[in-house]
């Protein structure tokens, strides 16, 4: 099949030195409307690499993101986001990206061109086959990200990946691909922008679908979210106070005593009154 990296193709506006601020933004704007409509073409794909996550993460599996770069930000901010939203324990989403945590902030120069890094980085965690791991890969030839997906599957690990070019090594590599084509960007190559924001945009369905399918979620509120701050904690006592129909002191109360919006829901209806 071919493979063209449309990532890195001319951008469609050109002079852009030359711009006013209102035509700069107004261009962007036009052309980041067009990235759920890309990520609407690839829900099927999406859908099924959920199903498999959620299958893997309800025997007990872990769900582990491994990109460079943009990719590999976005995967550490969604899997750090998981615990405080859905009240899961810290190793069940894993995100790991070329150069290590100190590249999070700062860019590692040629991490991401080791294709066995990514898989050394796997192994530190003991990656099994209980576990779904998932390259995310904007051009799709990393080969810090192509190196961990064929080591996955050499060893009977299941995967995926979300990249934004058809027919790449990563998509070839992942077993469920997620294609997002979002054409070329604003800036020339700089796929930080629409390929970063399909790539966002694809990671909050994965784990926020995921974990509302294991029960994370009741209704649409997040009862299972780490009280780790004053404005969460009154989203607590508010839910609580819309449930059960109780005061604001009654739900301050039940969430001091059983510290979790679940807890103190199941508590209240299950004491005889």
């Amino acid at each position: 099949m071919d493979f063209r990296k449309i990532t890195e193709e001319e951008s469609h506006y050109d002079n852009l030195e030359n711009m006013s601020v209102h035509d700069l933004i107004l261009k962007i704007n036009e052309q980041d409307k067009t990235v759920p409509l890309a990520v609407e073409k690839s829900l099927p794909q999406v859908e099924t690499l959920i199903m498999r996550v959620v299958n893997k993460l309800e025997r007990g599996g872990r769900l582990f993101y491994i990109g460079a770069g943009t990719s590999g930000r976005l995967g550490i901010v969604d899997a750090s986001e998981c615990p405080p939203t859905f009240g899961v324990p810290h190793d069940v989403v894993i995100g790991l990206m070329a150069g290590g945590d100190s590249a999070i902030r700062k860019a590692v120069e040629f991490a991401e061109d080791s294709p066995i890094q990514g898989w050394k980085d796997l192994l530190e965690f003991e990656v099994n086959s209980d576990d779904f791991v998932v390259g995310i890969a904007a051009s799709g030839t990393t080969p810090y990200v192509v190196g961990a997906l064929k080591n996955c599957n050499e060893n009977n690990i299941e995967t995926g990946c979300i990249t934004c070019n058809k027919n790449s090594p990563v998509a070839r590599e992942a077993q469920f691909p997620v294609e997002v084509v979002v054409g070329p960007e604003f800036v020339t190559g700089s796929s930080r922008m629409k390929a970063g924001t399909a790539q966002k945009l694809v990671l909050n369905m994965i784990t926020t679908a995921a974990m509302i399918q294991l029960g994370k979620v009741e209704g649409n509120k997040m009862v299972d979210m780490q009280l780790s701050n004053t404005k969460l904690v009154e989203r607590g006592k508010k839910m609580i106070m819309e449930r059960l129909s109780v005061s604001e002191f009654e739900a301050r109360v039940l969430l001091n005593e059983h510290k979790s919006v679940r807890n103190a829901i199941k508590a209240y209806l299950n004491e005889d009154r």
